[in-house]
């Protein structure tokens, strides 16, 4: 089983439990999943895997490093997958040339509080560079500070984003039950607005066909899970979310049919936050790759 199935398989177990991992709130300043040795944060797909497994603690570690840390993991403690990218050279048989490629690989990790004699090394401290590296931003914050910005219209009937006319509208403040429900639909449209063809370019978004095609429903999936992560980042945990019976089954129906969609999917969510909350690029593609042994 390769990693693509793994993940696939782990996320589709849960969406049967009616467990919607990416509607798992969690608080970025406290709570993003990292990992306990190296204290860089996990991300795309990672985060909504181990948020999903309801530990207190963000502090996760390979068994590798638990024995390393003098401890070991419980008897009968199981472990959650998390993914990560590993280059590997490839040569092309027609040219020779010599490149390197990025392949999905796999491990497993624990929370720390699925482990003993980890000492005092087993819940750190959260610290203040660290406490400020990831506190939350207000709202209207990471609105307003976002790059290239596209016009927001206020006064339309429902949230919306028209990639003809780069314009994202949006009913009154108002007329959302809270303020939260407002920026939470807000930072979903957003989303979908990295993805125009002077941002991001993406295919999902510039490729769709409309309501109910194959694209609509991955740019959808990347924009559901762009706004989990940009509502994390505003310690957003109130919003108006679809954990319907229908709505699960069909986002099960279309990961068995797609088994790289989930895993795709997470990381173009994360970039496309990552754009809006204006992070360097190269920040961004090194704490992809946490795969710490």
């Amino acid at each position: 089983m390769n990693a693509y199935d793994r993940i696939t398989e782990r996320i589709t177990v849960l969406l049967e439990r009616g467990t919607v991992p990416w509607h798992k709130p969690w608080n970025a300043a406290t709570s993003t999943p990292r990992n306990l040795v190296t204290k860089k944060p996990y991300r795309g797909i990672n985060v909504f895997l181990l948020v999903s497994m309801g530990y207190e603690s963000p502090f996760w570690l390979t068994f590798r490093q638990a024995v390393r840390l003098g401890g070991s993991v419980k008897q009968g403690e199981k472990s959650c997958p998390v993914v990560f990218w590993k280059r590997t050279p490839f040569e092309d048989e027609e040219t020779g040339e010599k490149r390197e490629v990025p392949l999905l690989r796999f491990y497993h990790v624990f929370n720390v509080s699925q482990c003993e004699g980890l000492g005092s090394d087993a819940s750190p401290a959260i610290t203040e560079v660290e406490r400020n590296d990831c506190a939350g931003k207000k709202p209207a914050e990471i609105v307003a500070a976002m790059p290239q910005r596209p016009a927001i219209r206020h006064g339309m009937t429902q949230a919306s984003y028209s990639p003809c006319e780069d314009i994202v509208g949006m009913p009154a403040l108002e007329r959302f039950d809270s303020a939260d429900h407002y920026y939470a639909a807000l930072f979903h449209e957003l989303v979908h607005s990295t993805g125009h063809e002077t941002r991001l370019n993406r295919a999902t978004l510039n490729e769709n066909t409309g309501y109910g095609s194959d694209p609509y429903c991955k740019e959808e999936l990347v924009a559901e899970m762009g706004a989990a992560f940009l509502c994390a980042e505003a310690e957003i945990t109130e919003r108006t979310i679809d954990n319907s019976a229908a709505y699960v089954k069909s986002w099960l129906e279309r990961l068995r049919a797609d088994k790289k969609l989930i895993v795709q999917a997470a990381a173009q969510a994360q970039k496309a936050a990552d754009f809006i909350l204006n992070r360097r690029l190269e920040e961004s593609a090194a704490s992809y790759e946490v795969a710490a042994r």
